[in-house]
């Protein structure tokens, strides 16, 4: 397991060469998730140190499950993985970017089938009462996919 090196002065973590990711109190950090070819947003998640590690270690994208309480390798039931192409930290080190190529049948990063996450948007930002509009088709069917497990 890798040790993250401790947070040290402002200028350090902010300017310095060092990664010195800064986990919550919870022990998480925030994580966005983007195709490394097109930029478009696949997702968000949360890692732990754990997770961090375990992503760096495999070169596949390992977020940690705040509903299940474990780590959660995007993939390990669709066979939709994330490949790791690239990992950006902001600048005081409390939210991370991976770029990612997305490997398996559908593409596809969202549990609803979805090639992104984010496949609605609010059609009119005047008015929020307005319904979502979709941007997208799914790419599978849940059901298919994540059996329920016994």
């Amino acid at each position: 397991m890798i040790a993250f090196p401790a947070r040290t002065t402002s200028a350090e973590i902010e300017l310095g060469s060092t990664l010195r990711p800064k986990f919550g109190t919870d022990g998480l950090i925030p994580c966005i998730t983007q195709d490394a070819t097109t930029g478009e947003v696949l997702m968000f998640a949360f890692m732990n140190a754990e997770s961090l590690a375990h992503t760096l270690h495999t070169r596949k994208a390992t977020y940690w499950s705040r509903s299940r309480a474990k780590l959660w390798v995007k993939g390990e039931e669709s066979g939709n993985v994330q490949l790791v192409r690239e990992l950006f930290t902001d600048c005081d080190q409390d939210v991370l970017l991976l770029k990612v190529e997305q490997s398996g049948a559908a593409n596809a990063s969202c549990h609803n089938g979805y090639t992104s996450c984010f496949y609605r948007r609010l059609a009119d930002l005047a008015d929020p009462a307005r319904p979502l509009t979709f941007t997208a088709a799914p790419l599978f069917d849940p059901a298919a996919v994540y059996k329920k497990k016994v």
